[in-house]
């Protein structure tokens, strides 16, 4: 079987995209294809597992009366990461279920912080960055929390959730959160002056650091983001980063190393592997597991290559 058609034979969260990025189809088409998120597959499942207040799993980043020990990893069923995987299979921000979602979260749901109301943000850039991924996507206004971003941003260009304990020093994982949040919200908005140039100046912070290296010695910073993951969630690796800048539209040469990182990953029949999922309780699996097949690092190697041979158009 193509490797095309393989993906095809998926769910619709993630059909849709084969057909957008892949295919170059009809928008009716396409659009047709993602109509049915909501209603069947992945996204219904993950609807039909919500509290009737809006919420998952009883809390906002994590479930209600989690005691914190992340010795079997971090739960990844509450609010956030529950959203998060609704806007990655592309629901339709105006189908009913996710317009009455919003409204309930925007009235119900609290972070465990300090009791914030969920689209006003807390204190982590990661979080934030995340939220306002969802809220510029799902149409709630999130432009506070976009302020609170654009007055975080450090020296070197980054963001990092350690900021407020005294680091000046990025962080990769808190710097992409953030990026996807302000491309998302620029999308929505139009955005601002002052967010596009944090948005760059965020950008040459990875670039410089060609997505995996250490600016001081060009060692690889951490070993794991050279193993593709799916779901993310917050974490980062070079294929989410490279992702990222396919969507931005910002060619770059110094992409190049990254770029020849994911054709290398490549196996004879052109399909990727899932290789680092992260650990913690998910509503259900969305892969075979590490080492097998994945449709969805399959989907996002073959697009980030398609846009980067192209031109980078």
């Amino acid at each position: 079987m193509a490797v095309v058609d393989w993906l095809l034979d998926a769910d619709p969260g993630l059909r849709w995209q084969v057909l957008r990025d892949l295919m170059d189809a009809p928008p009716g088409e396409v659009a047709a294809e993602r109509s049915r998120v909501v209603a069947e597959g992945w996204g219904a499942r993950l609807l039909a597992l919500r509290d009737r207040d809006g919420q998952w799993a009883g809390g906002a980043c994590f479930p209600a009366g989690f005691d914190f020990d992340f010795s079997a990893g971090q739960p990844w069923t509450a609010t956030l990461p529950t959203l998060t995987l609704l806007r990655e299979l592309g629901a339709d921000p105006s189908a009913a279920p996710i317009r009455e979602t919003m409204a309930l979260v925007r009235d119900n749901c609290r972070w465990e912080h300090a009791g914030q109301r969920f689209f006003d943000g807390e204190v982590e850039p990661c979080i934030n960055g995340r939220t306002v991924a969802l809220g510029a996507y799902f149409g709630v206004d999130v432009d506070g929390i976009v302020t609170r971003l654009l007055g975080e941003q450090l020296a070197d260009g980054g963001w990092n959730c350690e900021a407020e304990n005294g680091s000046l020093r990025s962080s990769f994982h808190s710097t992409l959160c953030v990026l996807e949040g302000l491309l998302e919200h620029e999308w929505a908005t139009g955005g601002t002056a002052a967010s596009a140039t944090a948005r760059w100046r965020g950008e040459e912070y990875l670039l410089r650091r060609r997505l995996f290296r250490r600016l001081s010695t060009g060692e690889v910073v951490e070993p794991a983001w050279l193993r593709f993951s799916f779901p993310c969630w917050w974490h980062y690796d070079v294929l989410r980063a490279l992702d990222y800048f396919r969507a931005a539209r910002r060619p770059d040469p110094r992409l190049a190393e990254a770029i020849g990182l994911v054709r290398s990953a490549r196996r004879p029949d052109r399909s990727w592997l899932l290789e680092n999922t992260h650990r913690g309780a998910v509503h259900f699996a969305m892969e075979d597991g590490d080492g097998r097949p994945s449709r969805w690092n399959t989907l996002r190697a073959l697009r980030v290559l398609d846009w980067y041979e192209r031109g980078a158009r």
